[in-house]
Parts: C-alpha cells; sequence; structure tokens
C-alpha cells in the first residue's frame, strides 16, 4: 500500500499542476514556472558537487559524489515532453540517481522543441556520449532519464547500435515515453489520475514539436516503434498512475520478446516520474535507490 506522504503529495502535485497547467502561460514563461517550481519543492541531497561543464560542445553540469564508489560515469537525460525541462528541473533526482549508483553524472542540457526539432535533442545526446568516451577512455557509460529523457536514452542506444558503436553499460528508465503517435491505450484510460498528463493535449503538441516534419512513427523519435534487439540491459521503473503507463509495458515486452535483457518494476499508487519527490517520501527514495544499485552494478561488471 502507498504510504501516507505519497497519498498525500499525490494529491498536493496534482493540485500545483492543475493551477500551472490554468495559467495557460506560453512555453517560455511555463518552462521558468518548472523552474522555480522545482527549487521550492525537490530537495538537494547531500554529498554532491555540482560543477557547469561542457562534454562533446554540449552544455549540462557535472553532479559529483563526495564518495564515489567506482570508475564509469553516468549521461542523465531531463524529462520535460522535449519541450521543457532542464538542469535545474533535474538536478536532484539525476544527483540522488549518482549518489545510489554511487557514480558522477552528466546532467545533459540538450537543445530543447520547438526552437530545436528532431534530431536535436538525439544529436545532442549522442555528442554527449561520445564526448564522455573521449574525456574517459575504457570507462564504462550507462544512460539514465525520465520520461522524455528516458524515451532519448533508449534511442541513443539505438542509434549507437545502429552505427556499430561502443554501447551503454545499462539503461535506468524512468516512465519512459516510446510512442509519440500517442496509439496506447491508456494515453487515454489513465488520463483522469495522471497529474502530469490529465488530457492528451499537451502530449499531443509536445509530440507535434519534437518530431517537426518527421513522423511520429519514426523509431527514433518513438522507438516503440524501432528494433529492439541487442540493446543494453535495461531497469524501468513506472507508477500505476501515468498515462505513459502502456509505453513501459510494451517497452519492456518488446525487449524481450527480442532478445534484450529488461526488467520492470510498477509501482502502485505512484504516479508519472515520482522519484523527483525524493527525500519526500520513501516510494521515490526507493526508487532511486534500485535504479541507482542497477546503474552501479553494471557500471562494475567488466565489459564485453
Amino acid at each position: 500500500m502507498p504510504s501516507l506522504k505519497s497519498r498525500l503529495l499525490y494529491h498536493v502535485v496534482k493540485y500545483q499542476l492543475a493551477k500551472l497547467g490554468a495559467r495557460k502561460l506560453a512555453l517560455p514563461q511555463y518552462r521558468l514556472a518548472r523552474e522555480a517550481a522545482a527549487q521550492r519543492m525537490f530537495k538537494m541531497p547531500a554529498g554532491i558537487t555540482v560543477q557547469t561543464a561542457e562534454v562533446g560542445a554540449c552544455g549540462g553540469e557535472w553532479l559529483r559524489p563526495v564518495r564515489p564508489q567506482g570508475a564509469g560515469v553516468v549521461l542523465y537525460l531531463h524529462g520535460g515532453a522535449y519541450t521543457g525541462g532542464s538542469c535545474v528541473t533535474h538536478r536532484a533526482v539525476a544527483a540522488r540517481l549518482g549518489l545510489a549508483a554511487g557514480r558522477s553524472v552528466f546532467n545533459l542540457a540538450y537543445r530543447l522543441a520547438p526552437e530545436h526539432p528532431f534530431p536535436a535533442a538525439l544529436d545532442d545526446a549522442l555528442a554527449a556520449y561520445q564526448g564522455l568516451r573521449a574525456v574517459h577512455p575504457g570507462a564504462a557509460i550507462a544512460l539514465a532519464g525520465d520520461s522524455a529523457g528516458a524515451g532519448l536514452a533508449l534511442s541513443l542506444a539505438i542509434r549507437l547500435r545502429e552505427q556499430g558503436a561502443a554501447p551503454p553499460a545499462a539503461l535506468a528508465l524512468m516512465s519512459p515515453w516510446t510512442d509519440l503517435a500517442l496509439r496506447h491505450e491508456t494515453h487515454t484510460s489513465k488520463a483522469a489520475v495522471d497529474p502530469y498528463f490529465p488530457n492528451r493535449e499537451r502530449l499531443q503538441m509536445a509530440a507535434r514539436h519534437y518530431a517537426g516534419a518527421t513522423p511520429l512513427a519514426h523509431p527514433l523519435v518513438s522507438p516503440h516503434y524501432a528494433e529492439l534487439h541487442d540493446l543494453p540491459p535495461a531497469l524501468i521503473h513506472v507508477g500505476e498512475r501515468e498515462a505513459l503507463l502502456d509505453d513501459s509495458l510494451l517497452l519492456a515486452e518488446r525487449l524481450r520478446a527480442q532478445g534484450s535483457s529488461v526488467e520492470i518494476k510498477v509501482f502502485v499508487g505512484m504516479w508519472h516520474v515520482w522519484q523527483m519527490l525524493g527525500g519526500w517520501m520513501p516510494e521515490a527514495d526507493r526508487s532511486v535507490q534500485e535504479l541507482g544499485a542497477f546503474l552501479g552494478q553494471h557500471l562494475a561488471a567488466p565489459a564485453g
């Protein structure tokens, strides 16, 4: 059963997001409002240093544990439906994941739509990954992300496979958005209980902004439609109360069917990327700890 704290916070998040949505802010103002809210609500953990940096000619920041536990690094790709989100909004959850993994995290500030439609975000993720390989030759690199960022991490792994490049060590995916064509049943059936996507309007608009002239079912825009063989081990965490539930369930099903290693965990009573509330409720802390342990395990494993 969900904790009392999580049940209370669910209603707080639902109310605050509905209130923000009712303001009908233009996208630049909406982005700023989400950054301000993130700094109020999301707790930065102790034991992490933050350093603005550039990797592969892409901006971002290093989140470094004061006491790292091993070699290897994590490339974190934030959510925000490809049209929002930033290092600021996702700094706390990326830092907690780095602490749980015992590894440094590069929190990438990839370009956003509609100013920079597909493939700009994927190009930035690829450049950052290649830059990390150049800066840390021989070190394992894992990918992590939430929502659109988790879908982007999956698309990056697919693109690396297609190029014959060295693969990531693992994929830690929180509530991945994998079908921008929005053809899954839960995109509609779970909307009433999803604080972030109470209708399809925001997702439809974000999908159009991101895809631009590219079809929504293009396999690197919507990795649900991609070939999913020969991908790194993946761990997916998703909430029961979210419109993107089917994106995770069907992703796990298709990864298994095509021979890729995957584990999935559905958290009862949880909503979209509840891990952002780490430090506030036990379900967020437990998920981040499990995802971090998964990353640490695969970063420590011998290559090949």
